[in-house]
């Protein structure tokens, strides 16, 4: 199982996912005080996005560094099937 390197990529992303975490925070809070639909759903939306960043992170991480690991110690073709599958996996 691949990891992030604990590194400054690995700190923003933790950095990133407690601000996502804020933000839903903020949301459940505009709900419960009933804010109007329109700010929720551009807070909302605005949260995706974020999430949507540090996915990119992620994968951009796995395709670097991870995949390089995997192509030394099993086969080219079990590889790219494995990143095939971990891309389909995320975009849905």
């Amino acid at each position: 199982m691949e990891t992030i390197n604990e590194n400054d990529n690995a700190n923003n992303i933790y950095k990133r996912l407690r601000r996502i975490e804020g933000q839903i925070k903020g949301i459940q809070r505009m709900v419960s005080e009933e804010k109007y639909c329109g700010d929720i759903l551009i807070q909302i939306a605005a949260a995706r996005a974020a999430l949507n960043k540090v996915g990119g992170m992620i994968l951009e991480n796995h395709m670097k560094d991870c995949l390089k690991k995997h192509l030394e110690s099993k086969g080219e073709d079990e590889v790219l099937d494995n990143l095939i599958d971990t891309m389909i996996k995320y975009t849905k």
